[in-house]
């Protein structure tokens, strides 16, 4: 342990489907009190919604979108300290899963932050669809309550109220299993500026899933970006802490 990031994770490397990426890791973040809540989405509908390039990625034929609520710490450039208001802030993203020349990975339809220092730095490096929130998680009993409002201006209003608990013990998913295919992923994919592919890779152990339970009375996050969810319960899954490594972006070809 460094502070309170877990260095020992990079010696974590049996499960990944691929070796780390030769060239040195550039930041550090801590995921803290993570809901994965998932909706199947028709195919044909969602591929609509992708860069030309991105193949859809599908489970036995079944597309997915996530809404993922989470709180972030430990958001600091390699060798750089963390900083209490600057590098811990709560974080919002709307994603769905892609293959690019076969690579697995996430594709983010949108992502709020709790930050502007934040998400200005993700825009401008990463090229990622970031925008500013007013958001606040707090901890009720075993419960995780979350409220974000977009502030972005010019962007589509986009609300999440939710609370959420873990249910069960963990567990890190089976390979070749639903929850598998939609958490251990260790890239996603987003366009530059001239619209070339690019690729983020991450690292992290395997994903100490639990079950979870979830009141979600405002979500309108997936319809800011397009995406109408079916009315049903979504599947969740819980995830206490995650510390991750990340590279820098790169153009797939």
């Amino acid at each position: 342990m460094s502070g309170n990031f877990d260095y020992r994770i990079l010696n974590i490397t049996a499960h990944r489907p691929w070796p780390m990426p030769s060239s040195p890791w550039v930041m550090t973040q801590t995921w803290h009190d993570l809901l994965f809540a998932h909706w199947p989405i028709d195919a044909a509908m969602l591929r609509e919604k992708i860069p030309g390039g991105f193949e859809l990625d599908t489970f036995d034929g079944q597309a997915w979108v996530a809404v993922v609520p989470f709180h972030m710490s430990n958001v600091a450039p390699r060798g750089v300290p963390s900083l209490p208001w600057v590098s811990a802030f709560p974080e919002l993203n709307v994603r769905t899963y892609v293959r690019v020349d076969d690579t697995p990975g996430v594709y983010f339809f949108s992502l709020d932050a709790g930050s502007a220092i934040a998400v200005a730095a993700a825009r401008a490096f990463a090229h990622l669809p970031y925008y500013t929130a007013d958001m606040t998680v707090e901890a009720d009993a075993d419960w995780i309550r979350y409220r974000s409002q977009r502030t972005a201006s010019g962007a589509a209003p986009a609300q999440l109220t939710a609370r959420y608990r873990p249910l069960g013990d963990a567990r890190p998913p089976e390979n070749g299993t639903l929850e598998y295919f939609l958490t251990e992923r260790y890239c996603l994919f987003t366009l530059d500026s001239e619209f070339h592919a690019l690729r983020l890779d991450i690292h992290h152990p395997p994903w100490p899933l639990q079950s979870a339970e979830a009141e979600i009375t405002v979500n309108t996050m997936a319809e800011a970006c397009g995406i109408r969810l079916p009315a049903i319960k979504p599947l969740l899954h819980f995830a206490r802490r995650q510390d991750v490594v990340a590279w820098a972006p790169h153009r797939t070809k």
